[in-house]
């Protein structure tokens, strides 16, 4: 006969302390044994784990997940999949690591600041998403697109208009949306010249890219560093000059190649909705309120782009209102289908990214790296380096990396850091969100092999430009 039944919840408690104590011990053998034990007064320090196998562990998951993410097109995986099970992976790994160290504060720190990195960001970019979705549904951007078609301008003028309405337009709207609308103009007015698409499919690329490294509001990169506080606001703009610089060279440079030609005008009849000249206001407002939330209020500009979204919630119940009372479907705005609408593969992957990196700062590699980058070899040299390397690596974990690094450097070299780290990408077709767009909507004319033939010339804006911010800006050094 059995005796009487051994109750349940003891045999749990002790099976959970056994567990534990076998990941404390690993944890202690995985952080690099008794070498990275804590010390007296030193609870709240971080471990360097950049030599353990967990450290190896953590980037070869890293390098591992960002391959999948330069493989998107072969593998059909979309870019946020690989990088989110990325920074899960990672973080499970530290989170072993830390086991039975007592060092709990540092790693509740470490997270709460990557939380805090992501939650800013994440706000900031679904209202300017929502913003941009809201101007597309009201038609403004197909009317503009109409417009510029029936001006009948020859293929030249039109290189040139196009590349500097890139320019301008990307300082407000991200350089994505703006190359799409402005590739699908290309598109509509050069299909009968390939050479033509090819080659304004480039410059309104650098054009995008260069206009975004100007303005706070251009780029990820330089929303982030806004964001940070290592500029004002009113700083990014003495980036105008070298910006136009990088994207004037190269354009001088391929309009000799543009055919001198005239295509016949096409009449497209297009009209605004009702309403869109509001949200073009409302808009404009969102960013004005944000500014002033970081600049006078001392507030995370988020705060400010969500009560620009409400301001936008307020115009789209009014506009539900009068279409329903009017009967024109036309007048009615779905707010909350905007905000539906956004691209949430791009803000997972900016989550698996951030959260990455994150983690690869807290094992300690980045502050290896700004080690070897920025005190052995110069923060100049590494920042010309770094925007070489947006052209193959995406500049959003560069760029987050370096802040992570946060680097002791004078307000010239925030600016040098932002201004490559914008511009890098025009290198190759891939090197930007705005490259690989267009490569899509161009599918065959505008190719790896068309940008890379003028790679020299998007080199020399790019050499020329950091020179020009050098001496125009010898001031912020």
């Amino acid at each position: 006969m059995r005796g009487d039944p051994v109750p349940a919840r003891p045999i749990l408690e002790a099976v959970m302390a056994l567990l534990l104590r076998v990941l404390a011990l690993l944890s202690f053998f995985f952080a690099g044994g008794p070498a990275a034990a804590m010390e007296a007064g030193a609870a709240v320090a971080p471990l360097d784990l950049t030599a353990s196998p967990i450290g190896f562990a953590a980037l070869a998951i890293f390098v591992l997940a960002y391959t999948l993410v330069v493989l998107e097109e072969a593998t059909e995986m979309r870019k946020s999949k690989p990088v989110m099970v990325a920074a899960g992976a990672i973080w499970v790994l530290i989170g072993i690591a830390y086991m039975g160290s007592g060092r709990d504060l540092a790693l509740e720190a470490a997270v709460d600041v990557t939380i805090l990195d992501y939650g800013e960001l994440f706000l900031f970019l679904m209202v300017a998403i929502t913003y941009v979705n809201t101007l597309e549904e009201r038609r403004v951007f197909d009317v503009l697109r109409a417009r510029l078609v029936a001006l009948g301008l020859g293929y030249r003028r039109l290189f040139w208009m196009t590349g500097v309405l890139a320019f301008f337009l990307s300082g407000v709207l991200d350089n994505l949306t703006t190359s799409l609308i402005l590739g699908a103009v290309v598109m509509a007015v050069g299909r009968e010249s390939p050479k033509f698409v090819a080659l304004a499919c480039i410059n309104v690329v650098v054009a995008a890219n260069a206009g975004g490294a100007f303005s706070p509001f251009g780029d990820i990169t330089t929303l982030m560093v806004w964001q940070k506080g290592k500029l004002d606001f009113t700083e990014f703009f003495v980036l105008f000059v070298p910006s136009a610089v990088n994207f004037l060279v190269p354009a001088a440079l391929m309009s000799i190649a543009v055919p001198n030609v005239t295509p016949p005008a096409r009449e497209e009849r297009r009209r605004l909705k009702p309403g869109a000249w509001g949200v073009i206001v409302l808009f404009a407002v969102t960013i004005a309120t944000a500014v002033s939330f970081k600049n006078f209020l001392h507030l995370p500009p988020a705060l400010g782009m969500m009560l620009g979204l409400g301001y936008l919630q307020m115009l789209a119940y009014y506009l539900q209102r009068a279409g329903k009372r009017r009967k024109d479907e036309d007048m009615v705005l779905d707010s909350f289908h905007q905000v539906a609408r956004i691209e949430w593969d791009t803000l997972l992957f900016f989550f698996g990214i951030i959260f990455a990196v994150g983690g690869l700062g807290v094992i300690g590699y980045l502050a290896w790296a700004a080690q070897h980058l920025y005190v052995d070899m110069g923060p100049t040299f590494a920042n010309i380096v770094i925007g070489a390397l947006s052209a193959i690596v995406d500049n959003i974990p560069l760029m987050f990396a370096v802040l992570t690094m946060n680097p002791e450097m004078s307000d010239g070299q925030w600016l040098l850091i932002t201004l490559t780290a914008g511009v890098g990408g025009s290198l190759l077709s891939i090197g930007s969100a705005a490259g690989v767009a267009l490569m899509g909507q161009a599918r065959g004319v505008y190719t790896f092999s068309s940008h890379l033939k003028w790679s020299w010339a998007i080199a020399l804006g790019y050499a020329a430009s950091i020179l020009v911010h050098m001496v125009i800006n010898a001031a912020y050094f």
